[in-house]
């Protein structure tokens, strides 16, 4: 996967680059069409998916509502068996993640999704870069908004406030599992692809997080962790799909629950957390009560190196389109 111009390895902190240095940024997924990326080095590619949600409201484009339904860093999960499930500082994170697997599940998706559309997405982000290798300070919190074919086959288009990432076409890709140039799936039609079932979603999210095991990352689950955040992320899946998908990380090895934790953009909620246990700790927020995915936070021995914001999430008919 290419890097963006004015972008290298350098602006990431120590002990990210397998994992942080696709999070929030374009390259996750696609191909930026510039001259320059064609000496850039080249990296593994992570998803960074969101699960949508709701209602339709069609004029120009379909506008998707919140999943229905209902601190400190490294709080630990209640053991099964605790009287308290039904409480927000007690559940375990099995409870929590069925809970919002349930809402996930009952959310009606519009029908006549087309092929020729794309799903746009609003965030309010920021991540820890350096300059020529000096001290990684984080940006200031910035507008992202990015337009992704339904079916992959269309250019499509990222605007974030932050260079060099503004008015950014975004290449094309396949839309099917396995394609020897997207061997993860990102669009709408390849993400319909994956396991229904938890148990299959489980090993999917193993298999295809392998390449992130390594000598400086060892640790299978936190890996198979981050690829689940990335597939809640910044794109659109079928609601029996993202029932899997909560259900599956659910049976993901030491995932815990942090009860109060504040987003990008200052709002409260609940968090499904994994520790990759060198200092990286990955953090997933949800509404208490609606279980609305808000955003993600991502820590480095403490230090907040990555955070993201879901604002709004919608199918348009073309790209810059807003709704």
């Amino acid at each position: 996967m290419s890097t963006p111009p004015g972008f290298s390895e350098r602006d990431l902190p120590p002990g990210r680059h397998r994992l942080l240095k696709e999070h929030l940024m374009t390259e996750i997924r696609h191909e930026v069409r510039q001259e320059a990326e064609q000496r850039a080095p080249r990296r593994n590619p992570w998803l960074r998916p969101a699960i949508a949600a709701g209602a339709v409201a069609t004029v120009a484009a379909l506008t998707f509502a919140a999943l229905p339904g209902g601190g400190a860093d490294g709080t630990s999960a209640t053991p099964p068996g605790s009287t308290t499930a039904t409480t927000t500082t007690a559940r375990t994170a099995a409870t929590l993640l069925e809970d919002i697997a349930l809402a996930a599940e009952g959310t009606d998706v519009p029908s006549g999704i087309r092929d020729d559309q794309f799903v746009y997405i609003k965030s309010r982000v920021a991540y820890l870069s350096s300059v020529d290798g000096g001290p990684g300070k984080m940006d200031p919190v910035h507008d992202r908004e990015i337009w992704l074919s339904v079916d992959g086959t269309r250019e499509g288009l990222l605007e974030e406030d932050k260079d060099p990432l503004r008015h950014q076409k975004l290449e094309q890709e396949g839309d099917w599992l396995g394609s020897p140039t997207n061997p993860r799936p990102t669009t709408y039609r390849a993400l319909s692809e994956l396991p229904t079932d938890p148990d299959k979603m489980l090993d999917w999210l193993y298999e295809t997080s392998a390449d992130g095991v390594d000598e400086e990352q060892p640790d299978k689950g936190y890996v198979a962790f981050v690829l689940f955040g990335d597939l809640i992320r910044e794109t659109l899946m079928p609601p029996k799909v993202s029932a899997a998908l909560y259900r599956a990380a659910a049976k993901i090895p030491g995932v815990e629950v942090v009860p109060d934790v504040t987003d990008t953009v200052g709002r409260e909620g609940i968090a499904v957390t994994r520790s990759g246990g060198d200092g990286e700790v990955e953090q997933l927020i949800f509404d208490r009560e609606t279980y609305t995915f808000l955003g993600e936070r991502v820590l480095d021995d403490g230090k907040l190196v990555g955070s993201t914001s879901v604002l709004e999430r919608t199918v348009v008919d073309r790209t810059g389109q807003r709704p």
